[in-house]
């Protein structure tokens, strides 16, 4: 039977965001980290896990797939539908790719991703349709692979990956598509993937954020190559969600795209306290809007993050 998701019936559709969970190999923060995960969707009682990346952290492991089991073990015991997209640390352990990856978690009971399309850059971009009570299409979540590192290091592009063409296409194009399908409205649509854009610089230094920016750097691809674009122009996608920042948990608004962060899920690399825990994102049919807080480990819940004022100014745009 094909998998599906639905609205339950008071109209309400709840994700819980986990990021940078960087499972490696059985040990005591793994076995806190699976308590903290187990007990937030106990909480939550979400429709749907979404994984944002760095899953595991595969150089580390001397076992990548058990990694990987263990780190969706979760959702797997509790029959939670989950799906995920793949980070720079996903696949840099030796003769282990990201196809491999996407396979991978295919292949779980309780893994709603779906195969790659033809012809599209990366593994693990997919869209997944959320029906309402007459089993129509309501809205729809995106999920792209942001890739790992620069293929042009050589040529004097290093740092991190971006989103490729074929990617932007194939997003336009299913926007259209569905956009149709629904009588030329475009469907309340969220976006899933692992490394910010970056817009999500422009947004901390030129308008009012939510929430924290622990890294001193955001670590977004040195290229832009027009995915943010893309979204405005189709009109669907109304927020975003990434993770690989492990201590940046804010939001902001540009151009009515709400660009946010997870919480980081595992506190990896960071020199001073920062409690891990999840974002959980919910959906109302029929509304283009959505809400979201943060989900702690000791069980706290933050529905309003700190303000945070823009540090920069925005360009002068001339019309004459």
């Amino acid at each position: 039977m094909r998998k599906q998701l639905h609205f339950k019936g008071d109209g309400t559709f709840k994700i819980v965001q986990f990021t940078d969970t960087e499972f490696c190999e059985p040990c005591e923060e793994e076995a806190r980290m699976s308590a903290m995960m187990r007990a937030i969707l106990e909480a939550e009682r979400p429709d749907l896990v979404v994984y944002t990346g760095d899953v595991i952290a595969s150089n580390k492991s001397p076992d990548p797939v058990q990694a990987f089991r263990d780190a969706v073990a979760v959702p797997e015991e509790l029959q939670i539908p989950w799906a995920a997209v793949f980070g720079n640390h996903d696949s840099e352990a030796p003769d282990f790719t990201r196809e491999q990856l996407h396979k991978l978690q295919l292949v779980h009971k309780f893994c709603y991703a779906k195969p790659d399309p033809p012809g599209v850059h990366g593994s693990g971009n997919y869209v997944l349709e959320l029906l309402d009570g007459h089993h129509l299409p309501a809205a729809t979540l995106y999920f792209l692979d942001t890739g790992s590192y620069s293929p042009l290091v050589h040529h004097g592009v290093g740092y991190y990956d971006w989103i490729r063409r074929t990617q932007i296409d194939w997003y336009t194009r299913t926007s259209h598509q569905l956009t149709a399908n629904h009588g030329g409205s475009p469907l309340p649509s969220l976006g899933f993937f692992h490394i910010p854009l970056p817009e999500y610089s422009d947004i901390w230094d030129f308008t009012i954020c939510y929430g924290q920016k622990l890294e001193r750097l955001i670590c977004a691809p040195p290229l832009n190559t027009g995915f943010f674009a893309a979204m405005v122009e189709m009109g669907d996608i109304m927020g975003t969600f990434v993770g690989h920042d492990h201590g940046n948990d804010f939001w902001g608004t540009l151009h009515g795209i709400r660009l946010c962060y997870g919480r980081t899920t595992r506190n990896a690399y960071l020199n001073q306290p920062f409690a891990t825990g999840a974002r959980v994102i919910q959906l109302t049919e029929g509304q283009r809007s959505f809400d979201t807080w943060l989900h702690l480990e000791d069980g706290t819940i933050i529905r309003d993050q700190p303000k945070h004022m823009p540090e920069g100014r925005a360009p002068q745009i001339s019309l004459s």
